[in-house]
């Protein structure tokens, strides 16, 4: 479906000094940087699949959507989407595809929402009846039906995304790329996009291309997680392997009735907290497992309650920045 072969994407930036001194120079003689914002990256995706490609800002994610999307050209490698090179085929390509990206909008600004979709339809040169139905549709998904006649201008952010949404899905793409779909938007707005971008992949087999920095947009929809860094591609895999790759420290939480207790006596664990009748403790679980923990607390304590917790998916990302220095 998606193949990106050996791509490479460096940026110069004119450089230049503060002060009239620096000012007057440039205008002879113009310093630059070059930034590597993709070094040889190379990767697949299956139709169907829902990808999360995330990383820290300055990443490269942005720079790959817009090769993908036949925005911008490589200097070097290939990519090439359902047998199209984006930037040479962009006019039959894009007609295959939708596009959200969280800062930018589609839909014109002064304008009802109706009109831009009236709008979008002919340019997709899509039938009256076809656009008809697709939009009757997304706008029972998305709850789009009190928000068709109002200008974009005077919509919530958490409306205009919805609408956002339905604009990329018009003409029924094959591949959607969301670039950062849920920045800003309020926890019941997120939870809505999810839904809407879970049910769209499950209904129609649209493949999903998610670049965001909200880790529970990633952990609730992709099947697959890629780390980009400093323009490589640092890891590649479902979240399931990622987890129990970075799963050895768990942390349980007792509550027990009989008063302070001393756990130093376990060990390859560490105490977070401890109080009258409740204690946290950190497990290395290559070394004790949580049942045997558990198992030493109970016979000294009279427990009435536990909690284990596992890491999660923003601390284990946090840990993989750190591991791989970025």
């Amino acid at each position: 479906m998606i193949i990106v072969e050996d791509v490479s994407k460096t940026y110069r930036i004119a450089h230049r000094p503060s002060g009239w001194r620096a000012a007057l120079t440039s205008l002879i003689h113009r310093s630059y940087a070059h930034i590597q914002a993709l070094d040889h990256v190379s990767f697949s995706v299956n139709r169907g699949e829902i990808l999360g490609y995330v990383g820290p800002n300055g990443a490269g994610k942005s720079t790959t959507i817009k090769i993908m999307t036949g925005i911008l050209v490589p200097d070097g490698g290939c990519c090439r989407v359902m047998g199209y090179i984006p930037w040479k085929h962009r006019v039959d390509y894009v007609q295959h595809i939708g596009v959200v990206f969280g800062q930018r909008s589609q839909l014109w600004w002064d304008v009802p929402v109706i009109d831009s979709y009236e709008l979008l339809s002919d340019i997709y040169r899509m039938s009256s009846t076809a656009s008809r139905r697709t939009l009757e549709q997304l706008t029972q998904m998305l709850d789009l039906s009190s928000l068709l006649h109002i200008p974009v201008r005077q919509l919530s952010l958490g409306q205009r995304m919805r609408c956002e949404l339905a604009a990329s899905l018009l003409h029924n793409p094959s591949v959607l790329f969301l670039d950062e779909p849920t920045i800003g938007l309020d926890a019941v707005s997120k939870l809505r996009v999810r839904q809407f971008i879970k049910t769209i992949n499950e209904e129609t087999g649209v493949t999903v291309i998610l670049t965001t920095h909200d880790m529970n947009d990633i952990e609730a929809l992709a099947h697959r997680i890629m780390l980009l860094g400093r323009g490589q591609l640092l890891y590649d895999g479902s979240i399931a392997d990622l987890k129990r790759s970075y799963k050895t420290i768990q942390t349980i939480t007792v509550q027990f009735e009989n008063g302070p207790a001393s756990f130093e006596t376990i060990p390859h664990t560490t105490i977070a907290q401890s109080s009258s009748g409740r204690a946290q403790l950190s497990v290395d679980t290559t070394r004790i497992s949580v049942s045997d923990v558990i198992n030493q607390l109970s016979g000294s304590l009279k427990l009435t309650d536990v909690y284990v917790e596992s890491p999660s998916i923003e601390s284990i990302m946090v840990q993989l920045y750190e591991e791989h220095d970025i």
